[in-house]
């Protein structure tokens, strides 16, 4: 069994007994659940924003712990001062170190779209996503048959929340996109090993549709490849180790923000 393995079959357990503990009607009485979600899709593409998706995680399976003792609170903040578009946040416990309420921190301190990352497999957590301050959901296609995962994007969709499709290869692609997703983000990290490859992203980036937002996901540690990604049709980019590692993720993020805007600026003035 690989690593996703694992992780989906742990998934359907725990969403079993959530299900039991915290039923559908009592997550649609979330003061959230009416409110409508900020997008995803557009604060992506703003010109007055760096394109980067800031994470907030703890742990990683293949890395251990990375930063435990981390604050939502100012890290998030000090995330989109940074400049950052979009915030992530890791709702997963026993593999990142993660909880619901990490989110719903992250909500009421943020006004930006901000995308639950989990590892979905039924639609009672796109309720719970909803429920607990997200914009966006995470559908991988490496975890859940076309069929399925398109039934989820549009139920999704039907709650307001926005869809990020990761994919790892063209075939991933081809066999998942559908209408429902707007942004689809390609991930450098092998979900099977954890081995990162950013040439992953290059070699699926033609085949994207143009209608779609392109970004690209895991191993992103230097502005230059940010350039270079930009260059070769990515809108946009999640970051959480290279930001999370440092004892000051906010800081962090905020001297490579400046690096990489500095960087394209330079790019522009030579074109």
């Amino acid at each position: 069994m690989n690593v996703l393995e694992e992780i989906i079959n742990f998934k359907y357990k725990e969403v079993a007994e959530r299900k039991e503990l915290y039923p559908v009607k009592l997550l649609e009485k979330s003061l959230y659940f009416e409110t409508p979600c900020i997008s995803l899709n557009h604060y992506l593409l703003r010109p007055d924003k760096s394109g980067i998706i800031a994470e907030f995680k703890r742990r990683s399976p293949s890395k251990g712990d990375i930063n435990a003792h981390a604050q939502v609170e100012r890290t998030t903040i000090g995330y989109m001062q940074a400049g950052a578009s979009a915030l992530s946040v890791l709702t997963d416990t026993p593999y990142f170190g993660g909880r619901n309420e990490d989110l719903t921190t992250a909500r009421k301190f943020n006004y930006c779209p901000i995308l639950r990352k989990d590892f979905t497999v039924d639609e009672y957590q796109i309720v719970e996503a909803k429920s607990i301050g997200a914009d966006a959901i995470l559908l991988i296609a490496a975890a859940l048959e076309p069929a399925r995962l398109k039934e989820f994007a549009a139920f999704a969709r039907s709650l307001g929340l926005e869809v990020l499709l990761e994919v790892r290869d063209k075939e991933e692609l081809d066999a998942a996109l559908n209408e429902f997703v707007t942004v689809v983000g390609v991930n450098n990290r092998n979900l099977k090993n954890f081995k990162t490859d950013i040439a992953a992203s290059y070699e699926i980036a033609a085949h994207i549709p143009a209608n779609i937002t392109k970004i690209s996901e895991s191993g992103l540690s230097d502005p230059n490849t940010l350039v270079e990604l930009r260059a070769a049709g990515f809108n946009g980019f999640l970051i959480g180790e290279t930001f999370m590692a440092n004892s000051r993720p906010e800081q962090a993020a905020a001297e490579f923000i400046r690096a990489f805007r500095s960087l394209l600026e330079d790019r522009e003035a030579l074109c």
